[in-house]
């Protein structure tokens, strides 16, 4: 299916600036009302007893892909919603969460669109399967992609030459990170020639970075370790290649580990294949 069919097409009619920010405000007190009330979904797994033996330091970044489509028409509270670990993720001691682990998380509560209203989806992700043992975990959103977007940080941005090796060919991060192929160093967007991690199978790992004038910070929590961010930048930080979708509420402050999606259009779907960089939160914020 080409990436014109498969581009997600939301309403033109653009709600005014002031209008989203009050009824949003509105929405975040309605949600953490409706997370206090939530209970966990049936079809979730149980933590396990023993989850203790594994590390997952606050400031770890999570790259997922979505397995669930969510929309205010057909998705409802409680339902249990999941993500793809998308590369490996180095922990303490030599430790990884190796690509393909699963998240878990549920929908804590839909508005739909009304007169005047935004429509919006409150999710949270809060377990990590793990080498067969459920962790539970606060996470918050750092920032979301479009599968359009992530294919094409996936093609080379030059032809190459006679000869030469397609994954060896430099590709473009989602933020404008340059990635000089296989096994290569990752250069800034701002500056090519600023290394700021090294590419590695499956994805990048890399330093995080906080972008200026927005809210995404650098390392947080006494962890300066490079991140696992699959195909985003060192400073990727909100929503790309998704039209009119807004991130309300990211889950770093209270309520912790609670996102608040939601669109400035008349409607909202978020599809499966779609991209998050989930980091998890510093004890502090919880």
């Amino acid at each position: 299916m080409s990436g014109h069919s498969r581009a997600h097409v939301l309403a033109p009619r653009i709600l005014p600036a002031a209008l989203l920010h009050s009824t949003l405000r509105a929405l975040l007190h309605a949600t953490l009302c409706a997370t206090l009330l939530a209970g966990r979904a049936e079809a979730q797994p149980k933590p396990a007893t023993a989850a203790d033996s594994f590390s997952i330091p606050a400031g770890t970044i999570l790259p997922i892909e979505l397995r669930s489509t969510l929309s205010p028409e057909k998705s409802k509270p409680g339902q249990a919603i999941s993500g793809r670990i998308m590369q490996d993720v180095p922990l303490p001691a030599g430790a990884r969460i190796k690509a393909g682990s699963k998240v878990f998380g549920r929908v804590l509560a839909i508005t739909p669109a009304s007169a005047g209203v935004p429509p919006s989806i409150s999710l949270q992700f809060d377990q990590l399967v793990l080498a067969g043992q459920t962790i539970s975990i606060a996470t918050d959103l750092r920032a979301i992609a479009g599968f359009v977007r992530i294919e094409e940080a996936q093609i080379p941005t030059t032809s190459g030459g006679e000869g030469e090796v397609y994954r060896w060919l430099p590709t473009s991060q989602i933020g404008g990170d340059v990635v000089y192929g296989a096994d290569a160093p990752v250069g800034s967007a701002e500056n090519a020639d600023d290394i700021v991690g090294r590419s590695v199978h499956g994805g990048v790992l890399v330093q995080v970075r906080a972008k200026p004038g927005a809210a995404c910070r650098g390392s947080i929590a006494g962890n300066p370790a490079p991140q696992a961010l699959w195909v985003f930048s060192a400073d990727a930080c909100g929503v790309y290649g998704i039209n009119h979708l807004v991130i309300a509420h990211a889950g770093r402050s209270a309520p912790a580990g609670v996102i608040v999606l939601a669109s400035n259009a008349g409607k909202l779907k978020i599809p499966g294949g779609t991209g998050m960089l989930l980091r998890v939160n510093a004890p502090a914020e919880n």
